[in-house]
């Protein structure tokens, strides 16, 4: 069964930009990962502070062993800084089904 995370970072104010850029980096990284089908960046138009990420992995673990990616952890040093507060755990849901999955 696979593996969607949908998580959501809230950047201190003026930082939205700089993080998505961050967050978008990670995806050129872990494109090529195992297990990984989907990485996406998102924010909404009326909300300054938020970042969406949602991912689809083969399993959690393909997902855990991304974060060994080479460059990943150097990101996340970057990305930390610029969060209003520690990044709150993801969603982790069941995928019942759809397209492309």
């Amino acid at each position: 069964m696979k593996y969607l995370l949908n998580g959501k970072l809230t950047a201190r104010p003026g930082h939205q930009d700089a993080l998505a850029e961050i967050l978008l980096e990670a995806s050129k990284l872990v494109a090529s990962a195992r297990g990984c089908h989907l990485y996406v960046i998102g924010k909404e138009k009326n909300d300054s502070q938020s970042v969406y990420v949602t991912e689809i992995w083969d399993s959690k673990e393909d997902h855990d062993n991304s974060l060994k990616v080479a460059g990943v952890r150097e990101l996340i040093t970057q990305a930390m800084p610029l969060l209003d507060g520690p990044p709150a755990k993801g969603q982790e849901l069941e995928i019942i089904g759809g397209v492309g999955v």
